[in-house]
């Protein structure tokens, strides 16, 4: 069965757990058939040989079936700490959501389905995991556990995104992006879950990310739009008011005046950003509100098998 038709048999957010569960079991189902074949033997029980390693915990049964290296894990293993970061500005909350559509088909219900898919990752290899939460204020933080009692915890903090209430929230990712960076002491992997639409300066933005980079941590952010709407701007040439989701002000235009160069400004604005990301060995991953979530997961496997 496919993540797709499997997400479509859950449709409210209250079964968060369950949904991110079965993304990930559908994809660990279907990893024989791609490159990282030998994962899904026994997922929580075993990691990659890295050369130079002790070979007496080798499981030389599953190499029999991989023809790949892998050892044990134990219970008391936590070889990664995550901290999951996510933004909860108002632009996050868009496209609006019709009654008859899924909570995740929009950026802060997929970004928050996301994140609880990368939990479960996590969880199934005994890692660590924190959250931070921001908008115009720093809405919520948890410092990197990795017991059952945590995750529920966050869990349920991810639930609480989604059921406040929507008040209008600015942008203001910089100074929490600062704050964030000096809490996180001990080298950990940062994912960062935002739509990169903020007020101000693109340098001090820039230097906010490359703030998370420092004590060696891995950063990975993932670019969530709507790619239908703010990248390629598919709207009719009926006369529209544009509202600015965050700040109110209002614009009334054709939409076929100003596509060309709304897609010319967005283009560079989002090369911009990737070239900025690459200079700082900063993992850029542009993903759409409705693509699946196999890119997040494999993405997720990549980096950390580059963690070490």
């Amino acid at each position: 069965m496919k993540i797709e038709s499997q997400l479509a048999e859950i449709t409210r957010f209250d079964h968060l757990e369950l949904l991110a569960n079965q993304v990930v079991e559908g994809f660990i189902s279907g990893m024989h058939k791609s490159p990282y074949h030998g994962f899904s033997a026994e997922f929580a029980e075993h990691k990659e040989y890295n050369a130079g390693e002790s070979t007496k915990h080798i499981d030389w049964k599953l190499f029999a079936k991989t023809d790949r290296l892998y050892t044990k894990r134990y219970e008391e293993e936590t070889n990664m700490r995550c901290h999951i970061i996510i933004d909860n500005s108002s632009s996050m909350h868009y496209p609006v959501l019709k009654p008859n559509q899924l909570f995740y088909e929009n950026k802060i219900g997929f970004s928050v389905l996301a994140a609880a898919v990368v939990m479960n990752l996590l969880k199934k290899q005994r890692d660590a995991v924190g959250l931070s939460v921001y908008s115009d204020r720093y809405e919520y933080y948890a410092p990197e556990k990795g017991s059952d009692r945590h995750h529920r915890m966050i869990l349920n903090a991810l639930e609480g995104v989604l059921t406040a209430s929507k008040t209008p929230k600015t942008t203001d990712a910089i100074p929490f992006l600062h704050q964030i960076a000096e809490k996180l002491h001990r080298r950990s992997m940062v994912i960062l879950f935002a739509d990169m639409f903020h007020l101000g300066s693109d340098e001090k933005l820039f230097t906010a990310l490359q703030h998370l980079k420092h004590n060696k941590h891995k950063v990975v952010l993932f670019h969530v739009v709507d790619h239908k709407t703010e990248v390629i701007f598919d709207f009719d040439n009926a006369p529209r008011k544009f509202i600015d989701v965050e700040t109110g002000e209002e614009i009334a235009v054709f939409a076929d005046t100003i596509k060309q160069e709304y897609e010319k400004q967005v283009e560079n604005y989002f090369k911009k950003l990737a070239l900025t990301c690459a200079q700082n060995k900063i993992k850029y991953i542009p993903v759409g509100v409705h693509e699946s979530f196999e890119k997040i997961m494999t993405t997720y496997l990549i980096e950390k098998q580059n963690f070490g």
